[in-house]
């Protein structure tokens, strides 16, 4: 069938052609409208449930808020883990769902059981839904700066101004604010004012709650007009406030500015921003919407700082301190280049070998339709253009032209070799049909091969599938193009004078150095397979030397800091550790800006702690840099510059960090997780399992959660003292909530812009466990006050700053970060050790995490996949050749491809990684071609010369043997070393690219190249030894018989 194909092709010309046309204009409309980011997106599909409890501990969070809905959501079908945070004042919960869950069939889920859960929340409390957002939102983050106000002011300009016109903009999902101080009316009431008047203080709360809402009226008509009926009551700032009446007797009122203090105070802070070390700042974190072109969406919010300039104070600007558009164009124009590269040498190797550049051009055309198919491919199923899915199309484009530099090569020497009065059209279909159906076989062999890659699962399968699709979309394009385009292009371009094969200097180089090589290769067949079976053998010993780790770090332009101190740290040493950090890293030469924050930001898809820093280092170009420093160098240095007493370093990249965070819950390469019933009990186990991994060789750094480290001032109410002074436990919580939490009471409405109004006690009274005993006071049925210390005691207790659940059992985390140390040798040291040293009670136990639980999950998986592919490509070749020793002939040279593959990653100093197993699953399908094309030769010759030896009546020989073995494999070694170097060519653009991505394409192309050169000297001297050992046997029974 696939010969009547190449016929008809051939036959059709102007058919052919205008399908191309349509191809071709199809592929160019699918570049234009394909989507561009940098990687794919490899967060899992997520729902955030996000609940603020304002004032409350972690424990009460957890409690009654978190432990309840973490309950439900264990339930929702598709979920795959249910992680709870409950922090001070909020709770996170993370419900994960399994791989291509649709998101909003997700959220819709979520909020079934959400509603149903929510009945059994406090008073007040309503968890909400996060938004429809990826792990890897953050694009743009920006800081709101100017220097002639203050960072209230900036504050309330981002709240109420600049983040709402970001909102509107295409695909952001949110726009959250971090950092400055948020604006609210204190009333601060003295006690003592108070108690003498008689005025508890839930009346002065009372009074501002009833004394600030706007009513309607209904309507009246005058003078035949409608006017509507307005009761306002609205408080306009603190003049209104402090006018408010709280008692009056005998006509004279007593207003709140008599027993308390109005002022403009900042509300609580659980976060802030610094920017270069140069001091606080205000800033915003636009977050994209699911499935949004992230590059779309960054222009969009550009557009939009355009146009809302103008409504800005004068000296108010916004300063963008992360934009991840430069990294998506850095990748993208990095991978555009290697394209082009390869494209080149592509076609340059074809007209070294051909010496006829109208030869050459059947490939040079072939090759862009081929890419451009595969381009429209990934539109149609709607994948974005990265570096990986480019990717795939940079390591098919030296196979892409393999069969048509066989066809041509083919072509040349029918053409050279056919008399004079032959029909051109004639010789090209004979030429074509002779191997355009093994070579298309090759080709879905190579396609077949990437089958592993598509069982690949969770981040690991979402990263790499890209660059499967494309590849597999490039190898079945360059297969079609083969038996269709290709026949027309020939006979469009192989005209004119054509140089005979023998006078080919470069044919005639490989002839002169391959002819004794396989005359020795036929007199020492024996010996030269054992040689190659001693290859194979010493391959073990670079095997063994290999570390392994589940991804190369992807070089993003832009380093993520994330040091973490002890729990209980106050906002205003935060600020000052975050800005000296800054200021330190800002002195680094190869560092252009700073962007520090500490805590989290106003957003669900935010839930770090003020102890934990997030600091933002974009790099200037690597031409700027000093002279031979790297990002490991410079990231070892700055980390020798940070060197804080208590704090613990971690270095990671912005999305890379995102994506860790929510797949596993862990910000470092390697996490332990223990789990567990007793919080102290947790914590012990975590510290002493932080100690013992200290001393495994390699670890920069190890802290384990303070499970007990937070600090709190514990008023137990004495319930037989309230009782004697007729009181409830209720009325005490309330004067705590109030004087002490500064509870919200309302909000005033100013315009555009809403703020809160808080009552509390003066700083003075409240700062210590002594003041809150003795000047806290608690109104008593009987019209009188009473210290508060008088029926509670306050003490100081330690407890969680933070309770961690993963599917509703407690958890504590052990963060490590290792430098130059692979990760699969150490955790498996890490293991031993920890096994050996640390003893687990019943009831507790660890699971390792991080980027460790990607690799192994990973390998299980392909120790399963990749023989079953090899079993696969077994058939296709015996469906190709129909006899067990021809397929099992080629299928030797897939053992002895991994022999240079082994070699060069161990020279090289690369770990096995996902990305080096892909690229020696590659290596398998071309490898697997390459002696396809010496066996189509070999059986040519072989048939040649028994379809002679029949005309006459006898039998082969073994000098026939030999002449047939010479002769395909020494006349028509041009077409192997094309295809070889054409391959390995255009993959070396790839490794001295070192652009963004780079760090993962070499690791693909590495075991590529050095694969194809063991296989090309297996299919050189290996195959012929086998071929002819196997001939051999046959002709010797034929004598025998």
């Amino acid at each position: 069938m696939l010969g009547r194909i190449i016929e008809w092709s051939a036959r059709n010309v102007f058919l052919v052609l205008l399908g191309t046309m349509f191809v071709i204009g199809l592929g160019i409309y699918a570049v234009i409208r394909t989507p561009l980011d940098a990687i794919p997106d490899l967060s899992d599909v997520q729902v955030i449930i996000y609940t603020e409890y304002p004032g409350q501990a972690p424990q009460v969070v957890e409690d009654q808020v978190t432990y309840p809905l973490s309950t439900a959501m264990l339930a929702v079908p598709k979920s795959k883990v249910v992680r709870g945070l409950s922090v001070f004042g909020a709770s996170f919960i993370y419900v994960i769902f399994e791989d291509d869950t649709d998101i909003y069939w997700a959220r819709t889920r979520v909020l079934e059981y959400l509603n149903s859960a929510s009945s059994r929340m406090p008073r007040g409390v309503i968890p909400a839904l996060g938004p429809d957002a990826t792990g890897v939102g953050w694009v743009y983050q920006y800081a709101v700066v100017a220097a002639q106000h203050t960072l209230a002011e900036l504050r309330t300009i981002q709240d109420w101004f600049v983040r709402y016109q970001l909102t509107t903009v295409q695909g952001v999902a949110e726009v959250a604010s971090v950092g400055g101080f948020v604006k609210t009316y204190q009333v601060t009431v003295d006690p003592r004012k108070l108690q003498a008047y008689g005025i508890p203080l839930n009346q002065v709360a009372a009074v501002i709650r009833a004394s600030n809402r706007d009513v309607g009226g209904g309507v009246i008509e005058m003078a035949e007009t409608e006017y509507v009926v307005r009761g306002r009551g609205y408080l306009h700032g603190i003049s209104d406030i402090g006018n408010l009446v709280v008692k009056a007797e005998q006509g004279t009122p007593v207003l709140i500015r008599d027993v308390a203090r109005v002022e403009l105070a900042p509300d609580q802070r659980r976060g802030i921003a610094e920017l270069n070390g140069e001091g606080e700042v205000v800033a915003g974190i636009a977050v994209a919407r699911y499935g949004q072109n992230a590059l779309d969406v960054i222009d969009n919010l550009k557009s939009k700082f355009g146009e809302i300039a103008s409504g800005l104070p004068e000296g108010v600007s916004l300063q963008t301190v992360y934009d991840r558009s430069d990294l998506i164009h850095r990748a993208i124009d990095n991978l555009k280049r290697v394209l082009i590269e390869e494209s080149i040498i592509v076609g340059v190797v074809c007209i070294v070998f051909l010496m006829h550049a109208r030869s050459a051009l059947v490939a040079i055309v072939m090759l862009p339709i081929g890419i451009l198919i595969a381009l429209t491919a990934m539109y149609l199923l709607g994948l974005n253009s990265n570096i990986m899915s480019l990717g795939g199309i940079a390591i098919a484009i030296g196979a892409m032209v393999d069969a048509a530099i066989v066809m041509i090569e083919n072509a040349h020497k029918h053409l050279e070799r056919a008399p004079p009065e032959a029909s051109r059209l004639q010789i090209m279909i004979h030429a074509c049909r002779e191997v355009g159906p093994a070579l298309f076989f090759s080709l879905l062999i190579i396609t077949v091969s990437f089958v592993p890659v598509f069982t690949l699962e969770a981040q690991e399968g979402r990263m790499f599938a890209p660059l499967a699709y494309t590849k597999t979309f490039a190898m079945a394009g360059a297969a079609i193009l083969s038996i269709t385009l290709v026949p027309v292009l020939m006979l469009l371009f192989i005209r004119g004078k054509i140089m005979p094969e023998q006078k080919n200097p470069v044919n005639r180089f490989l002839i002169w150095t391959y002819r004794p090589i396989i005359a020795w290769v036929m007199r020492w067949k024996k010996l030269t397979i054992i040689m190659a079976v001693v290859a194979l053998a010493m391959s073990a010993f670079p095997a063994m030397k290999l570390g392994s780790e589940f991804m190369p770090v992807l070089n993003e332009g832009s380093l993520l800091y994330m040091p973490i101190t002890l729990p209980a740290l106050s906002v205003t040493k935060a600020a000052e550790l975050l800005q000296t950090q800054d200021k330190i890293i800002k002195t680094f030469p190869e560092v252009a800006s700073v962007f520090g924050k500490a805590g989290r930001a106003n957003t669900a898809t935010d839930p770090a702690p003020l102890e934990m820093a997030e600091t933002v280092i974009n790099l200037k170009p690597e031409s700027e840099w000093r002279a031979g420093m790297t990002i490991d160098k410079l990231i070892a240095e700055l980390d020798r510059a940070l060197q804080i007493p208590g704090v613990s370093n971690a270095w990671t990249m912005p999305i890379k960090n995102r994506i860790d965070m929510l797949a596993t819950g862990i910000r470092t390469p390697i996490g332990i997780k223990v789990f567990g019933k007793d919080l102290g009990e947790m914590e012990e186990l975590a510290k002493h399992i932080e100690v013992v991994v200290k001393t495994v060789p390699g670890t920069t750094s190890a802290y384990a959660e303070r499970t007990t480290g937070g600090y709190y001032l514990d008023i137990e109410p004495d319930r037989m003292a309230l009782a004697r002074h007729g009181l409830a436990v209720g009325d005490l919580l309330e004067v705590i909530s109030v004087a002490l939490g500064g509870e919200t009471l309302t909000t005033t409405v100013e315009g555009r812009e809403r703020f809160g109004v808080t009552v509390r006690y003066p700083r003075e009274l409240r700062q210590d466990p002594s003041a809150i005993a003795t000047q806290v006071l608690v109104p008593v049925p009987n019209g009188g006050m009473i210290p508060l210390g008088q029926i509670a005691s306050v003490k100081t207790v330690k407890g969680p700053p933070s309770i961690r659940t993963e599917n509703a059992l407690l958890s504590a985390y052990i963060f490590i970060d290792i430098r130059d140390r692979d990760i699969g040798g150490y955790v498996a040291e890490a293991q031993n050790a920890v096994s050996e040293q640390v003893k687990f009670p019943p009831g507790y136990y660890a699971t390792w995490s991080g980027q460790f639980e990607y690799m192994e999950r990973a390998r299980q998986k392909l120790k399963v996949v990749v023989p079953l592919t090899l079993a696969i490509i077994f058939l296709l070749l015996y469906l190709n050749f129909r006899r067990f020793t021809e397929t099992l002939i080629v299928m030797l040279s897939v053992p002895f491809s991994l022999v240079g593959g082994i070699w060069l990653i161990w020279l090289l100093g690369y770990n096995l990684s996902v990305a080096v197993v892909v690229g020696f699953i590659a290596l398998a399908g071309v490898a697997a071609e390459t002696g396809v094309i010496m066996l189509i030769y070999l059986d040519h010759a072989w048939d040649a010369v028994k379809a002679r030896r029949a005309l006459t009546g006898g039998q082969p020989t073994m000098a026939d043997l030999y002449a047939a073995v010479m002769e395909g494999a020494v006349e028509r070694v041009r077409p192997k070393i094309m295809t070889v170097v054409a391959i390995m060519a255009g993959l070396l653009p790839i490794m001295w690219g070192s652009g963004a991505g780079s760090e993962v394409m070499r690791r693909i192309a590495a075991p590529m190249i050095g694969g194809m050169v063991s296989s090309t000297v297996l299919t050189l001297m290996v195959i012929p030894a086998i071929y002819a050992l196997v001939k051999e046997r046959s002709i010797r029974k034929q004598k025998e018989i």
